[in-house]
């Protein structure tokens, strides 16, 4: 069947849905390549899951061989992170960047050798990364529990401010930006919900868990998470710290959990995490999950009782089925494609995102195998049915 012609004006090359995180970088790279751009997005730019994010940058390691793609994919994200931070003096002041480093947290003998097995995989990649014996965790963090056996140091993680830098990639791509919500698409048409349609060559859904109502049914899972944050302290603590059994429970589909992630922010908030409910996407905060994730900050950090908090709120992770983003052609809409399904990981692999997003849409060599991220994957080992 012959393609329906393309209208002979358009509101932009390509229209993309959704202003958080994934969306922006992707306007950014395809304004990058030449291309006129719009964004839909009924809220705040960099709200939803972007705004709920700890911004955490780091490394995602492959000692499982499983995680491979994983570590790849965020290695490379980093790579280009770094491009953009180093563009410009500003950039690092904008998105509030700090080179913070990431603590892991060994509490007992077990977790203490997954660290080691750890540091020796950064270091056969050449990556930089450390042991701390604990009179060298205590002098770094001397907050912590004073029983921890050790902790991996890798030094180059970092932290930014997502929101900030979302708005400033949307400038950056000189992008038009639509506040409305998109309820329809018809090849390179998008019906907004305040009776306009926006036409271009091409749509690119990155809203996170609301793209699944363009999906069959279970590709993607709300996970619900607890943030916290502390009024100011500053000097309190110097890195991102974060008990290596979060590893253990991240993995877990039958309970809620919790762990310990505390990040340092400007000006002296902590910012405490976290937590995790599968199948959740209601925005309520639960007091006794709340209550627990803070009482499990407190085993690590006795310190902070001393401390004031100032809000808490939660966010929704968006998660695919096989736990691997979404990122390709839609498999059911013309001339659509999908950014989605991050995870927790969102913010860290933004930049690889939209390079693999842009260079598929437009026939480019990839940088990336593309293949663990075909959004077509879900559909061919079981009959699915195009949602109506």
């Amino acid at each position: 069947m012959a393609a329906s012609p393309l209208p002979t004006r358009r509101h932009a090359d390509v229209i993309v849905i959704g202003g958080g995180i994934i969306g922006a970088a992707c306007a950014r790279e395809y304004a990058r390549q030449g291309l006129s751009v719009a964004v839909v997005e009924p809220g705040p730019i960099g709200g939803g899951a972007t705004a709920a994010s700890m911004g955490h940058l780091l490394t995602v390691d492959a000692l499982d061989p499983a995680d491979q793609t994983e570590s790849d994919f965020s290695r490379r994200s980093l790579q280009l992170w770094q491009d953009w931070l180093q563009a410009q003096e500003a950039h690092r002041e904008l998105a509030e960047y700090s080179r913070c480093g990431t603590l892991w947290l060994a509490a007992d003998a077990e977790e203490l050798a997954l660290a080691e097995r750890k540091c020796a995989w950064f270091r056969s990649q050449g990556l930089a990364a450390e042991m701390l014996h604990p009179e060298a965790l205590f002098d770094a963090e001397p907050l912590l529990r004073r029983d921890l056996l050790g902790a991996l140091r890798v030094p180059d993680d970092g932290r930014v401010y997502p929101p900030r830098v979302a708005a400033r990639w949307l400038q950056e791509a000189q992008a038009k930006v639509f506040r409305a919500r998109a309820v329809g698409f018809d090849g390179a048409s998008v019906r907004l919900d305040d009776g306009r349609e926006l036409w271009g060559a091409m749509t690119v859904i990155c809203t996170g868990l609301s793209a699944q109502q363009h999906l069959p049914a279970g590709w993607l899972l709300p996970k619900k998470g607890h943030l916290a944050i502390t009024q100011r302290h500053p000097g309190r603590v110097q890195h991102q710290l974060v008990e290596l059994g979060y590893l253990k429970r991240a993995h877990l589909v039958d309970q809620d959990t919790v762990s310990f992630n505390l990040q340092p922010r400007p000006g002296g908030q902590l910012l405490i995490g976290s937590s995790r409910q599968i199948g959740r996407e209601d925005r309520e905060l639960d007091p006794a999950l709340l209550k627990q994730m803070l009482r499990q900050a407190l085993h690590y950090m006795p310190g902070l009782g001393e401390l004031s908090l100032l809000r808490c709120w939660t966010g929704v992770r968006p998660a695919s089925r096989d736990g691997q983003p979404l990122i390709g052609a839609h498999p059911f809409l013309r001339r659509c494609w999908l950014a989605t399904g991050h995870e927790g990981l969102g913010i860290t692999t933004a930049l690889a995102t939209a390079e693999l997003l842009v260079q598929l849409s437009l026939g480019q060599p990839c940088s990336l195998d593309p293949h663990p991220f075909r959004p077509e994957r879900f559909s061919e080992s079981h009959h699915v049915v195009a949602p109506a």
